[in-house]
């Protein structure tokens, strides 16, 4: 997996130095809205003891940026390469234990904060401003930390975070595809949606994946 993600990448750089003459390059930035499917639960049983109770899941806000190269292919239609540094993660509330403290209560909270590297190559459509795209996505995890809070009546009991980067696979691969609308002062909106196809465990034995929405500003420089 690793050496077709970098043979794509190094694809990608040289489809830019072919189209310097023709590209465009921007910046963009936003916000993300991220989770896990399948059995994400159990991504985190060396981590964490989950008591007999309820466990809820909430996805996590964070934020995406960087940049971006539009090599147009016709009138209509044009491929965009893009690199962005995104904050992915999932949020877990019950009664859940942190494996080497004695502590266990049913408000506690497990947040997971992963930074990864997103690369996703667009095939993009224009009618008019209006924009569809779709594509690939390859992402590299940076670091992946596991935070564990709990409190009771507004007291905090309980603050503690873990490196949890080698539960992970470090590489991921998916598809992304969404809408936007390009103005004419070269800023532009989009909200994409991000499907994970790799599972998200270090050893492949858990089906989780990574999900996400993205929604972005960008400016054609």
């Amino acid at each position: 997996m690793k050496k077709k993600i970098l043979l794509i990448i190094s694809v990608v750089i040289t489809t830019f130095s072919f189209a310097q003459t023709q590209a465009k390059y921007g910046i963009r930035a936003g916000i993300t809205s991220t989770s896990m499917s399948g059995n994400a639960i159990d991504n985190f049983n060396n981590l964490l003891d989950f008591s007999k109770g309820n466990i809820t899941t909430k996805d996590q806000t964070g934020f995406f940026a960087g940049t971006y190269v539009i090599i147009p292919v016709s009138e209509n239609f044009s491929i965009e390469p893009a690199v962005y540094y995104s904050q992915k993660g999932y949020e877990l509330n019950g009664a859940l234990n942190l494996k080497g403290l004695d502590f266990l209560g049913a408000n506690a909270k497990a947040i997971l904060q992963s930074q990864y590297i997103d690369v996703p190559v667009m095939l993009k459509a224009d009618f008019n401003g209006l924009q569809i795209f779709a594509g690939p996505q390859f992402s590299y995890l940076v670091k992946s930390n596991l935070k564990t809070t709990a409190s009771i009546l507004g007291i905090n009991l309980l603050n503690h975070t873990t490196d949890a980067t080698s539960q992970f696979n470090r590489w991921d691969a998916g598809l992304t595809g969404g809408i936007g609308y390009q103005f004419a002062n070269g800023m532009n909106i989009m909200a994409s949606y991000d499907y994970g196809l790799t599972k998200v465990d270090a050893n492949n034995n858990v089906k989780a994946y990574n999900r996400g929405i993205k929604l972005g500003i960008g400016l054609n420089l």
